[in-house]
């Protein structure tokens, strides 16, 4: 089965191209892209375009390689040998399964979720090498191997936060998922927003790309904050003509606070269009 948009997801021949690619490869799918760019609801999207099961490993900075594994729950079975009792006999009753032991067990192929790996530590990616390549890993408390019954298709994304080792990258099909352009967007907004007007949607494209091409932004605005701003724009509280009565170059847009999101950019804008009122009354 090959992947496609979805009535929730737009997907560019690339994109499509490197999903597919991926699990011709069976090999990871590495995705980096701006955040907001819809690289999570990429995983959610090919397991319900394919019909597969979506498990989610949500990576933080205090995650460690090994618990996507297992993790041996030593207290509990201390607790219970001084209460004493058959369950503590055996040691596999304290053995918790993990989010690849899952994927591994499933009995049909799943879609592996790894989200941001470049929170964890450096080293974590390379803790992982052996098992995504054999697909198996070992238990040392109980003696067993653990054999992926399928081949999940793996989904691994990245903000860029650190640089991922060489080693692993070999590992992977690489993406990157470019900002969309203004058709691939208009495309995304229709998907959202099914009885949006046409004007509104250039309107608000114009604004939020004028915002984005600002100099010296320390956050652009993303799809997500788009979609976001869309909806505040299109409640029954807000005017329709709210776009319309701004200055259409530089101010500051209405509801600005779905699309920016630090004092630092609010303030940038805010001078700017000090700077043009200025120049305007010249």
């Amino acid at each position: 089965m090959k992947f496609q948009s979805t009535d929730k997801y737009i997907a560019t021949e690339e994109l499509k191209l490197a999903v597919n690619a991926a699990q011709t490869l069976q090999r990871p799918l590495l995705i980096k892209g701006e955040p907001g760019t819809g690289k999570t609801m990429l995983a959610e999207e090919i397991a319900r375009s394919l019909g597969m099961t979506l498990i989610q490993w949500h990576i933080k900075s205090t995650t460690k390689a090994h618990q996507g594994l297992y993790e041996y729950d030593a207290v509990s079975r201390l607790r219970d040998s001084q209460l004493g009792g058959e369950k503590v006999n055996d040691i596999a009753n304290y053995i918790n399964k993990g989010k690849l032991w899952e994927a591994f067990d499933a009995d049909q192929q799943v879609v592996l979720l790894i989200d941001e790996i470049d929170k964890a530590d450096i080293e974590f990616p390379n803790d992982l090498l052996q098992e995504l390549d054999k697909m198996e890993f070992f238990i040392y408390e109980t003696g067993k191997t653990i054999k992926a019954k399928h081949r999940p298709m793996i989904v691994i994304t990245s903000n860029n936060e650190k640089e991922l080792p060489d080693a692993f990258l070999r590992r992977c099909f690489f993406h990157f998922i470019n900002f969309p352009d203004r058709q691939t967007m208009r495309d995304i907004i229709a998907v959202h927003y099914t009885d949006i007007t046409a004007e509104l949607v250039n309107d608000a494209l114009e604004i939020f790309f004028e915002i984005r091409d600002i100099p010296g932004l320390k956050k652009r605005p993303s799809t997500s904050e788009l979609i976001d701003w869309l909806k505040l724009l299109l409640s029954d509280d807000i005017p329709d003509d709210i776009l319309k009565d701004r200055d259409q170059r530089k101010a500051i847009p209405p509801l600005y606070g779905a699309l920016l999101k630090n004092e630092q950019d609010v303030h940038l804008l805010e001078r700017l269009a000090f700077m043009h009122r200025r120049e305007t009354k010249k």
